[in-house]
């Protein structure tokens, strides 16, 4: 029953339901999401870290950097039924295609462009 918990909670929030929609695709550095929702640092951790306790995100760290994707075939069952619960829901929303367009233009930009960016900040 907790892990149901754990991840009714990670979804019962709009930044956290863009975060893994954008993952949906690929993995990101923090850097990225960060970008993308127009958070504070801490608060993207934040949201990242209940994502990762709900085992919907994986994360792994590469240099200063965090990385997340979402949850891989190792995942327990309810977190990839969750997963595609969300993506089957959401892949029309209005928030989510235009988080879509502006993160087709993020990836351009460049991971450490972006991460350089975060740094001075």
């Amino acid at each position: 029953m907790r892990s149901f918990i754990a991840i009714a909670r990670a979804l019962s929030d709009e930044n956290r339901l863009r975060a893994l929609m954008m993952l949906r695709n690929q993995q990101l550095c923090v850097c990225q999401i960060i970008e993308m929702l127009g958070l504070a640092p801490s608060t993207v951790s934040k949201h990242m870290s209940i994502l990762l306790g709900a085992r919907l995100v994986e994360a792994h760290k590469q240099g200063r950097w965090m990385y997340y994707r979402l949850a891989g075939k190792n995942a327990p069952k309810r977190a990839k039924q969750a997963i595609r619960w969300v993506i089957t829901n959401l892949s029309d929303a209005e928030r989510i295609i235009k988080d879509n367009k502006q993160l087709e233009k993020l990836l351009k930009i460049g991971r450490d462009t972006l991460c350089k960016k975060q740094r001075k900040k």
